[in-house]
């Protein structure tokens, strides 16, 4: 076992436990998505694990020698470091040994080459040695050049960094550190998909022990072999990934309902026979009695099942404004740019009515510019954007904001959309917001809540356009299942820009791509681009181009060679340089006790670490190419 967790007990307030008797065993290797609602005590398991938070009552046992480490959702490093500060971080250890090195050095130097001294100094560079320090800044740039981790990004401060180069950064210091269990606290949040794809394919490559707290239907799907659900503080268990976790869950809850069913049918026919023998013994023969008391004990004795509950679905509806015309949106030869980055070139679109239109892309390619365009909070540099006569736009921002966030649910509601108490007391209970909750400030509001709250407005209001800007960011799996329930029953014109894989699969008809200032207009679901994609890669591959002439294939075929050529070059000398290293390194171990030979050979090895960055970019770029 990796990870053993025993009747752990967790809580933050008296009488209220998060983590509340949670067991569960993790072999080396697995791959486990840990499941539940937002506030369960995900993250505080995690947090347990790493030894970062101390628990109440319990066992937590990580199997020796395993060192652990974790991707949080929401990293924490001092304000000053940059990424490159981050990623020498997992050396930490070794630059400690390096600067007893120094200090032990610097006082040979002086005088002090007392036998004491020179054996302190033998055993810390035995040990400098033995963890790869003199490798280690080789190490460093072969890892960040391989995430894609430029040199300018790792110059950058860390706090500075987008929620996605943060994640790489954070990834890249794991597998510096040579971590052998993985903790991933919602990794895939802030990354666009080419990012979370990357990510997928690293993970499932990993040979070690991964756990991962995520949303991402897709991720989960893709990476996970088991999964752990925490509900009430306890672990329920399932054997597969998540789809299999949706229909085994379901499954359990029908065969409880029936078990319950069951039970409370035996206790009825008890019952019922207990106050037939009363009322028989009310009509003449008081020995029936003592009988019908003993049923009555029976009945309490009983061991019956608890009846199993889930959330309330949602049963809102949007009000819909009929069209008066097909023709939805129309953009002529629309041009945007910021500077030498150019967001769209000559885009001319149609959106019909009825169509369900996912927009995609990298993060930064001008998504939520675009969508800004048609909103007409941003000016197109050339061409125009037309809304349709009769069209009434919704619209899901983002980052959601509130005109007075110090106002409660109720007030927003009577402010904002202009209806009755009663009314909006309607609304807001078919969105989960009951009782008392209405009086709560939006300010004490999770991200998930806000959600369901602006949606609860715009669904009050006659739309037939409805747009969403990253709509299921930030929220969990149940509150993501809230929208799209929302959203199943609205029948007219739908525009979206997502990363989840999982709701672009389900809503989307068609398939708006951007790239580089071109946006690609795909009729199909997201499975069918994909595949499409796939097929585009294929023919390129193989695509003949018979009119290209003789000289260009003799030409290329040269360039080809050479490159090849030049790259086992390179590939030879990066070689030889590193088994000199290797070289040079025991070199430094056989002599750690002559000062002058050490300084000596240390030089030899910088000038060859130096060589070998510059061999690397080398080879980087001979590869891309």
């Amino acid at each position: 076992m990796d990870i053993s967790v025993h009747d752990l007990v967790k809580s933050y307030e008296i009488g209220s436990n998060v983590l509340d008797g949670l067991s569960f065993d993790v072999e080396a290797g697995e791959h486990i998505g840990i499941l539940g609602v937002n506030g369960c005590g995900k993250t505080t398991l995690f947090k347990i694990l790493c030894g970062s938070l101390d628990f109440d009552s319990g066992t937590v046992h990580i199997a020796p020698g395993k060192r652990i480490g974790m991707i949080s959702q929401f990293p924490e490093v001092p304000e000053p470091w940059t990424a490159e500060d981050v990623l020498k971080d997992a050396f930490r250890g070794i630059y400690k040994l390096q600067d007893e090195l120094q200090a032990l050095t610097d006082r040979m130097s002086s005088g002090d080459a007392s036998d004491k001294i020179l054996q302190q100094y033998d055993s810390v560079s035995d040990a400098f040695t033995r963890m790869g320090g003199y490798e280690m800044d080789v190490k460093l740039n072969r890892t960040a050049n391989g995430l894609g981790i430029s040199p300018a990004l790792r110059s950058q401060p860390f706090s500075k960094l987008s929620g996605g180069e943060k994640t790489r950064v954070n990834l890249a210091r794991l597998i510096l550190e040579d971590t052998d269990i993985l903790l991933l606290d919602e990794p895939t949040n802030h990354l666009d998909m080419k990012a979370i794809e990357w990510l997928e394919d690293y993970v499932q490559h990993f040979h070690g022990t991964v756990l991962s707290i995520s949303h991402d239907r897709y991720y989960l799907d893709c990476v996970c072999r088991r999964c752990i659900e925490i509900s009430d503080g306890k672990a329920e268990f399932y054997s597969g990934n998540y789809s299999f976790y949706v229909k085994e869950r379901e499954h359990r809850f029908q065969e409880k309902l029936k078990q319950y069913e069951k039970d409370q049918a035996k206790i009825e026919q008890l019952q019922r026979a207990a106050d037939q023998l009363h009322l028989w013994a009310y009509m003449g023969n008081d020995a029936l009695h003592k009988r019908a008391f003993s049923i009555e004990k029976r009945i309490e004795k009983l061991q019956t099942t608890e009846k199993p509950t889930r959330a309330r679905a949602l049963s809102a509806e949007f009000r819909e404004k009929e069209f008066f015309a097909d023709e939805v949106l129309l953009t002529h030869h629309l041009e945007k740019s910021f500077g030498e980055k150019t967001i769209l070139n000559h885009a001319d679109l149609e959106i019909h009515a009825r169509d369900r239109i996912a927009l995609i892309g990298e993060n930064g390619v001008g998504k939520s510019t675009f969508i800004k365009m048609i909103l007409q909070e941003e000016s197109p540099d050339s061409g125009t954007v037309s809304l349709g006569p009769s069209v009434r736009v919704g619209y899901l921002p983002q980052i959601i904001t509130f005109e007075n966030q110090d106002r409660s649910l109720l007030d927003t509601m009577l402010y904002e959309c202009r209806c009755t108490p009663q009314q909006a007391r309607d609304r807001l209970a078919v969105f989960g917001f009951r009782g008392e909750t209405v009086f709560s400030t939006v300010r004490s509001l999770s991200g998930g809540e806000r959600s369901r709250l602006k949606l609860c407005m715009i669904m009050g209001s006659e739309i037939n356009f409805l747009i969403l800007d990253e709509p299921t960011n930030h929220l969990d799996i149940a509150s993501r299942e809230w929208i799209e329930d929302a959203l199943q029953g609205y029948g007219n014109a739908l525009l979206f820009v997502s990363h989840d894989r999982y709701f672009i699969q389900k809503f989307a008809t068609r398939i708006w791509a951007m790239d580089n200032g071109s946006l690609t207009d795909f009729q199909g679901s997201f499975e069918e681009y994909r595949e499409y994609l796939e097929r585009q890669k294929v023919y390129r591959k193989y695509d003949s181009a018979p009119e290209k002439k003789k000289e260009d294939y003799r030409s290329a075929a040269r360039q080809v060679q050479n490159r090849a050529r030049q790259l086992e070059k390179t590939e030879k000398e990066i070689n030889r340089l590193e088994d000199r290293l290797k070289e040079l390194s025991a070199l430094a171990e056989a002599n750690n006790s002559d000062y002058s030979k050490l300084m000596e050979i240390e030089a030899q090895r910088e000038e060859l670490r130096q060589r070998l960055d510059r061999l690397y970019s080398e080879w980087m770029l001979l590869s891309d190419n």
